[in-house]
């Protein structure tokens, strides 16, 4: 039963997040936080730092690593199989479909009206990020990372990876928080 559970709490944001991997985090949060409860916000947002400073797909690499804690190696091959499946039944069924129709006028008004949805999704998932640190730091903590990653990013324009990974490498020198394992 519990490969089914991590089949589901894969395959259906794969299928309903339209918009690749930033767009499926949210959807993987509300099933593995939210519906199974495997994962606390705080915990979510630790393992979401972690994969977002590694190479390659987020949802994928979340996937894999969620999988394994949940159902061993071949739970990581469930929902590693479920992340992709979406795309792949996609691609096998409906590609000419969606090239047929590429030029709609319906087509193009639906995909503008999906980008705000996905948009104030993101918007969620980051004031609960926000929550969760500002409680879990203090304010002074919080204010002094979102000014410097704003100034790295922003200003700098360092690379998000070098972010996220001095602000995992901040956390566990001054914060004395560890990331999951």
């Amino acid at each position: 039963m519990i490969y089914w559970d991590i089949f589901l709490a894969f395959f259906i944001p794969g299928i309903v997040g339209y918009g690749g991997g930033p767009a499926t985090i949210p959807l993987i949060q509300e099933e593995v936080v939210n519906r199974y409860g495997w994962y606390s916000v705080s915990e979510f947002g630790e393992l979401l730092a972690i994969g977002n400073a590694l190479p390659g797909p987020i949802a994928t690499k979340m996937a894999g690593y969620i999988g394994y804690e949940i159902g061993g190696f071949f739970g990581a091959f469930v929902a590693l199989f479920a992340t992709v499946a979406p795309s792949l039944i996609a691609m096998v069924f409906l590609l000419g479909l969606l090239y047929r129709f590429k030029d709609s006028p319906k087509v193009k008004k639906m995909t503008a009206l999906i980008r705000p949805t996905i948009g104030i999704l993101l918007g969620v998932l980051a004031l609960q990020f926000f929550v969760t640190s500002w409680e879990a730091a203090g304010w002074l903590q919080t204010t002094f990372l979102i000014i410097i990653s704003f100034l790295l990013l922003e200003k700098w324009k360092t690379h998000p990876a070098f972010v996220i990974a001095g602000a995992l490498l901040y956390g566990a020198i001054f914060l004395g928080q560890t990331p999951i394992g």
